[in-house]
């Protein structure tokens, strides 16, 4: 049997919604499970010779996580991910070996698991539900915690959105590290700039974009995250001082930002590299 799921990248947090709001982007993983071949890891693309190609690789822990749950066995097999999405640099790259690989194990168990479900285990691996969120469910989603557990509604991007991804060459943030950075208490008008900018986000990104200028500001966790990475701070004052939309893009270090058409924006040089991916609204898929 051969499975193949196609995951696409995710940027996440979208200024204020902090681990609530995500973006599908069409920037995708695919990967496959061949059981009638030798038992095997393998790796190209990004992280081609740095992701682990044994049993450590994320993709296969997933797998044998949902395994372990369901109380099945998984057969041997080769496992191949040619991959897209650019490893540290706040484009879930995580977040799609996940879910990944808990689509693959659920075809291969059988265990038919529904989408809440799916998103539940996916966030008990990945710890935290907004870029599972997105990659599973495509196109713009809200991440909530309900009292019967973790649920994603999905929302419809506004068709004039132009994703504008800037990821910079040297510099890299893991997500432990800038979660790190974060304080662990904040203060109450902080807390309630980020509800209004939130809402304001939600209303921006589905209806008006003109409103993206000010619904991506932040007080939460850009504030904190920004000075680890003084290449990506840069430029993302910068492009607020053009009056180009702009967020970290997750935990950083890129930058998402919004070509409105009517503002100029700048030659970033070579130590960037600038994607203008569509945005993904079918989110992973397995055949």
């Amino acid at each position: 049997m051969k499975l193949s799921v196609r995951v696409p990248a995710t940027s996440a947090n979208l200024g204020p919604g902090f681990d609530a709001l995500a973006l599908a982007l069409a920037l995708h993983n695919e990967v496959t499970v061949d059981t009638d071949a030798g038992p095997a890891v393998t790796v190209t693309g990004e992280g081609a010779g740095e992701l682990p190609e044994d049993a450590t690789n994320l993709v296969f822990r997933s797998m044998s996580y949902l395994a372990r749950e369901a109380g099945g066995s998984l057969p041997s097999f080769h496992l191949d991910g040619a991959n897209k999405i650019p490893l540290e640099r706040g484009l879930g790259s995580s977040a799609a070996a996940v879910v990944a690989g808990l689509l693959l194990a659920d075809r291969l168990l059988g265990t038919h698991l529904g989408p809440d479900r799916l998103l539940e285990v996916a966030i008990d691996i990945e710890g935290h539900p907004d870029n599972v969120a997105g990659c599973l469910r495509g196109g713009l989603v809200l991440a909530h915690l309900s009292s019967n557990g973790w649920r994603a509604e999905r929302l419809e991007p506004h068709p004039d959105l132009r994703p504008i991804v800037l990821l910079p060459h040297h510099e890299r943030l893991p997500t432990v590290d800038a979660r790190r950075a974060l304080p662990r208490q904040v203060p109450l008008e902080d807390a309630a700039f980020n509800v209004g900018r939130t809402a304001l986000a939600v209303i921006a990104l589905t209806q008006r974009p003109g409103l993206l200028e000010e619904a991506l500001e932040d007080r939460l966790h850009q504030p904190h995250r920004l000075p680890l990475v003084p290449a990506a701070r840069a430029l993302y004052q910068d492009l607020r001082d053009r009056n180009i939309p702009v967020c970290v893009s997750g935990a950083g270090p890129s930058l998402l930002a919004f070509d409105r058409g009517d503002a100029s924006f700048p030659d970033l040089g070579p130590g960037w590299r600038i994607l203008r991916p569509e945005i993904d609204l079918s989110g992973a898929t397995i055949s």
